[in-house]
């Protein structure tokens, strides 16, 4: 058989290159025979950098000269990838990621280090670059980082205005984009993997402001605050508010929309850049996984875009999950009940994950047989 190992990272417990490699150890144990592809992957969140690096060859690590701006401020270390053809990838997680803060801040983390990282790229004279969205910890509709790229905000007595608090933006009444940095020659690209607009009850504020920290009241005074920026923004620059994936990383797709970005399925555009588009045709079994299955995973999201390109190709598939709170395709299994517990499960994900595929493999003819 041709196996493909495709997972996503399991959050909190394993990278997607962790996972992908015990699924591929526990395969081979009970298949030495078989054909292995490995390619972990990601959607556009923490992780893609990794997942691309690991599955392009010619892939060359770039370390941002100084410290950017963390989203709570402090100093982090960022990097980019560059691929041939001179394409830059730049994911946001890695300079204005949630895990950076030390704590949250709803209304004061900003995206001012996605707008350095941005800016480094374009000083390294790259012709196309690719943002992968998630994992933020800010809710500040990309303005930090179109502030590092040269947009200037101003209030209605024409004077500066300087956002240190989300809330700030409701202050603006105009924007001066005359110094915004231009796009690479063959643009930017933007990989998202939510359908959430700017503002309103699926808007970012609502959506992901929980997970960042806000409680209701917050959320809605950030959801106030992005209504009206987005409002200004629209006038400006044309760009709409009630785009789907707009509301991408606490907002930043729109910000990134206006600046000229076009935006992707995070999941289709790393498919193709690891190499899953080009081996999935020619496999016999596809396996992916992540932490839970629920039913936001086929919304957009890793597992159910293999999924979904699985059952296009007529090719079987298999899912490894720590959980389950939803019912996938094909067949599945649950590293909580072969562990024993869910807690079980999250210390050694890799060692279960080994375990249970190992099993799947000892068995697959038969599974086959029944199918």
């Amino acid at each position: 058989m041709h196996v493909v190992v495709a997972p996503d990272s399991f959050k909190g417990s394993a990278s997607a290159h962790e996972i992908a490699a015990a699924i591929a150890a526990g395969w081979r144990q009970a298949r030495p025979a078989d054909r292995l592809t490995v390619l972990p992957q990601a959607d556009g969140g923490e992780g893609t950098l990794a997942a691309i690096a690991t599955s392009t060859a010619d892939a060359r690590w770039h370390v941002v000269g100084r410290p950017v701006c963390g989203p709570d401020r402090r100093p982090v270390q960022a990097r980019w990838l560059e691929l041939p053809g001179s394409v830059a990838v730049v994911e946001l997680a890695e300079s204005s990621g949630l895990p950076l803060m030390a704590h949250p801040a709803p209304t004061r983390a900003t995206t001012r280090g996605l707008g350095q990282v941005i800016s480094a790229v374009l000083g390294a004279g790259v012709r196309r670059i690719v943002v992968g969205l998630g994992g933020s910890a800010s809710t500040d509709g990309g303005v930090g980082a179109l502030v590092e790229l040269g947009l200037r905000l101003y209030d209605d007595s024409d004077r500066p205005v300087h956002v240190v608090d989300v809330l700030d933006l409701e202050r603006v009444t105009r924007v001066d984009s005359t110094m915004l940095a231009d796009l690479p020659t063959d643009g930017v690209e933007i990989l998202t993997d939510t359908t959430a607009v700017l503002c309103g009850p699926t808007g970012a504020a609502h959506t992901f402001g929980a997970q960042k920290g806000a409680d209701a009241p917050t959320r809605h005074a950030l959801d106030r605050a992005l209504r009206h920026y987005g409002g200004v923004m629209t006038d400006h620059f044309g760009v709409s508010t009630t785009q789907p994936g707009a509301g991408a990383a606490g907002g930043t797709g729109f910000g990134l929309l206006a600046w000229g970005a076009t935006q992707v399925p995070g999941a289709l555009r790393v498919n193709d850049l690891t190499g899953l588009t080009a081996a999935l045709p020619a496999a016999d079994l596809v396996i992916t996984g992540e932490g839970c299955y629920d039913r936001t995973s086929s919304t957009g999201k890793l597992v159910g875009t293999v999924l979904q390109r699985c059952a296009e190709h007529g090719v079987r598939s298999l899912v490894v999950a720590g959980r389950f709170d939803a019912d996938p395709t094909g067949l599945a299994v649950e590293l909580s009940a072969v562990a024993g517990s869910a807690e079980a499960a999250i210390t050694a994900p890799a060692i279960h994950a080994a375990s249970a595929t190992r099993s799947i493999a000892a068995t697959i003819d038969d599974l086959k047989a029944l199918s």
